[in-house]
């Protein structure tokens, strides 16, 4: 049963459709918003072959057009080289400002696509298709598009809505297991940052997710989209509560620079342990029960998420490296490190008032445990 979650930003606003099957009715959902029945479609190799054709099926039933690029799997994708070729390639088949770009893909192509519209003759439009659990719940919905650079994640992109989400449940079965986990991170996420009732429906459904019922999945998808909408609207730009949306992220994106963006470390595997993180610095500051970082291990682990720093395979830098890196994040603001932390599960916000030896501290006990 297909169920819709509205993001009503003025001038901008756009649908999430979540369901099953969505992809066999693209071209149904897409058509109402072209100019001229003809769209642009980029994917990568490992998506592409199990549901590209079914896409261009989908729009060609509705009777529009569509070309196709495939870039290469991976977060590596993930910088200028790509990006460049995608923006070229769109040039080359004459996309104009009224047509639609199609990101049909996980994380990765989501961001570089968005981005490629977003500057693409100062802006086209763009329509999220996302085939993994993390871009269902996270990255399609909110409109952050980019790239990342050699000193960091995602320091290179532009703010650009897209006109249309699609979050086929569906399409989560074909996931490899550690992919469909990674997801799972960034909906645990949701339930600490803002929705208790969320994380003990978590706690209470852990088999009905790993054995990815569709149901359970729908709902976990539904409310972690919900969730992020009404933070959206918000705070679009990120000058406050959106922030709230990167608990986790500050120890994630220096374990992810740490292990060079390659598969050692899946982005909602870095978010996980950064969840975890999170709380046990906030427990460890008094600011929230002792229990509260258990309890956040425990649904990891109840789900075979990864949870500790050795979870990730190979060697990690020491403490003060792993520290310097947190330096590089976004969120750092005249040289201080923002972090967001939590009073309890639910509870999170924003500080910058954290001591640095504390953080070193936890450091060098997770990297030691």
């Amino acid at each position: 049963m297909k169920q819709t979650v509205h993001v009503p930003l003025e001038g901008r606003a756009y649908d999430v459709r979540i369901g099953p099957d969505l992809l066999h009715s693209a071209g149904a959902e897409i058509a109402p918003l072209l100019a001229r029945p003809r769209v642009a479609i980029v994917t990568d190799s490992h998506v592409a072959a199990c549901h590209l054709d079914p896409l261009e099926t989908a729009l060609k039933a509705a009777g529009i057009a569509s070309v196709s690029l495939s870039l290469p799997p991976g977060e590596s994708t993930k910088g200028w080289p790509q990006f460049e070729r995608t923006v070229e390639w769109l040039l080359e088949q004459k996309i104009e400002r009224r047509d639609i770009v199609i990101a049909l893909g996980g994380g990765v192509i989501g961001d570089l696509v968005g981005f490629a519209a977003a500057v693409l003759r100062r802006g086209v439009r763009f329509v999220q298709i996302p085939t993994s659990l993390l871009a269902q719940v996270d990255s399609s919905v909110g409109g952050k598009t980019g790239i990342n650079a050699p000193q960091g994640k995602n320091l290179i992109g532009a703010f650009h809505q897209p006109a249309l989400v699609l979050a086929d449940i569906s399409v989560l079965q074909t996931l490899p297991a550690r992919d469909f986990l990674a997801g799972y991170g960034e909906v645990v996420k949701y339930g600490l940052l803002g929705d208790a009732a969320f994380f003990d429906w978590q706690e209470e459904n852990a088999a009905q997710i790993t054995a990815r019922e569709p149901q359970a999945l729908a709902h976990a998808v539904k409310r972690s989209v919900e969730m992020k909408a009404k933070i959206v609207v918000r705070d679009e730009t990120e000058q406050g509560d959106r922030a709230l949306l990167n608990l986790g992220h500050t120890f994630c994106h220096a374990l992810e620079a740490a292990t060079g963006y390659s598969d050692r470390l899946l982005h909602g595997e870095g978010v996980a342990i950064g969840c975890a993180l999170a709380f046990e610095l906030s427990a460890r500051l008094g600011l929230c029960p002792q229990e509260e970082p258990s309890r956040v291990r425990q649904v990891m682990r109840d789900t075979g998420m990864k949870v500790r720093l050795a979870d990730i395979d190979g060697t990690l830098p020491d403490a003060e490296d792993l520290l310097a890196l947190m330096g590089q994040d976004k969120k750092v603001i005249d040289g201080q490190l923002r972090f967001i932390l939590a009073r309890g599960i639910g509870q999170a916000f924003v500080t910058s008032d954290v001591p640095t030896d504390m953080v070193l501290t936890l450091l060098l006990d997770a990297l030691a445990e």
